[in-house]
């Protein structure tokens, strides 16, 4: 029997993915199953999601199909009508190992009731240099444009303890680079105790697994940053310099319909206290566009923020309506101008990048090896190895590498030292 993932949406659906097919792994089901964790982020996701998964069913005849995912959790009855599924698993259920087993149907839990974030317990994720360690499931804010919490479900955190052992079983299976991932990573802790903050959590993690070369944060929200992370920031340096913001949109008023916590002003104040506290630090950004009453004028402030804050990597995304969202029931941008946006974001940002890029010419960086011939700075920017060092190294190598050039989208490297 074999076991097969597809999936869909963030790097936490990812880990997931790796912890469900290790699961089914020690169970003979009797025939080959597929797995396809979902996202529900956008519309498009769960429409991309539900296209591959009937053309899963025409080239895989007579395998087990299961999804699973937010794009399951709350599009469900979406999913149920689909004849090529064979069955539905909840967020709630599917990183428990009973559900896995060749009769087993899981126990249905309602997401919205979890209250523990269930540990991971893996080595690594297949084919994937960079390790995830999720530290934090569900997410307690509700704004107005998204339904992950109803898929996800409220805030949880591992333990402090759980976190750095699974740190650790990574680096003692040879990773180099740890991502610490999460719904809303900067919530981490406030569930446990007072005191529990992610600051702490990194500042833990590195002084207990010393042999960890690289660690990094994914997405977090400016506004709920701990003093002990920028206190991390700026004085550990196996902490990335590299950032990634949920900032959605630039304009106050539009981030206030939006139902945000911060303002157009804390996010670059934030940006600049972290070049202030880490000289050279990266900066990328969820941006959306054409949000519901979003005037010419307010997006010119989400695009003139790019510059404002000096984002380098941008997550743009064209609003489409969630049913059951705040912000579907309110006056919508024509989908011309919403697409239009976009591309103008985009294309913002690909300046942006592209002056990274030439600012980074000339210049010695430690780089992390990946398959296919690339490599990663520590400011997450991507780099092209020349195909005579993509020879001498293995993924996983850190190496020193002179930037010689780029192509618009990565850096290219010359000479190689490995460390």
């Amino acid at each position: 029997m074999s076991v097969e993932t597809l999936t869909f949406g963030c790097r936490l659906n990812t880990v997931e993915s790796e912890v469900m097919r290790g699961h089914a792994l020690g169970h003979d089901r009797g025939r080959d199953l597929v797995l396809v964790n979902t996202c529900a982020v956008t519309a498009e996701a769960g429409r991309q999601a539900r296209k591959a998964i009937r053309k899963l069913a025409r080239e895989r005849p007579g395998a087990e199909i299961v999804v699973t995912g937010c794009g399951a959790e709350v599009e469900r009855a979406a999913y149920a009508g689909m004849p090529e599924i064979s069955r539905l698993v909840g967020n709630a259920d599917k990183l428990r190992a009973e559900v896995w087993r060749r009769d087993g149907n899981g126990t249905a839990r309602a997401i919205m009731d979890e209250r523990e974030a269930v540990p991971t317990q893996i080595s690594g994720v297949s084919g994937h240099t960079r390790a995830f360690v999720p530290v934090q499931n569900g997410c307690d804010h509700r704004c107005t444009f998204c339904v992950i919490p109803f898929g996800r479900g409220n805030s949880r955190s591992v333990t402090m303890d759980d976190a750095v052992a699974q740190v650790r079983r990574i680096v003692e299976h040879g990773g180099r680079e740890v991502v610490l991932t999460g719904v809303d990573l900067t919530a981490y802790g406030r569930d446990l105790g007072d005191d529990l903050t992610l600051g702490r959590l990194v500042k833990a993690i590195l002084a207990a697994v010393p042999d960890l070369a690289r660690l990094r944060l994914s997405s977090i929200d400016s506004v709920e940053a701990d003093d002990e992370l920028l206190d991390a920031v700026a004085n550990e340096e196996r902490l990335m310099p590299h950032l990634h913001l949920s900032l959605q949109a630039g304009d106050d008023l539009v981030l206030k319909r939006m139902k945000r916590r911060h303002s157009r002003g804390d996010a670059i104040r934030f940006c600049e206290t972290i070049r202030r506290l880490r000289p050279g630090t990266v900066f990328g950004a969820d941006l959306i566009a054409g949000f519901p009453t979003e005037s010419e004028a307010q997006f010119v402030r989400s695009l003139d923020l790019i510059e404002e804050c000096g984002l380098t990597h941008l997550h743009v995304f064209p609003y489409s309506p969630r049913p059951g969202t705040p912000a579907e029931r309110m006056p919508q941008v024509a989908v011309d101008i919403v697409k239009e946006r976009a591309s103008r974001l985009r294309q913002a940002g690909a300046n942006a990048l592209i002056r990274h890029l030439d600012s980074e010419v000339g210049q010695h960086r430690p780089i992390l090896v990946e398959r296919g011939g690339i490599g990663r700075t520590e400011a997450f920017t991507s780099v092209t190895l020349s195909s005579d060092l993509a020879r001498q190294v293995e993924p996983g190598d850190l190496i020193t590498l002179a930037i010689a050039g780029h192509d618009g989208q990565r850096l290219s490297a010359t000479d190689v030292s490995l460390r």
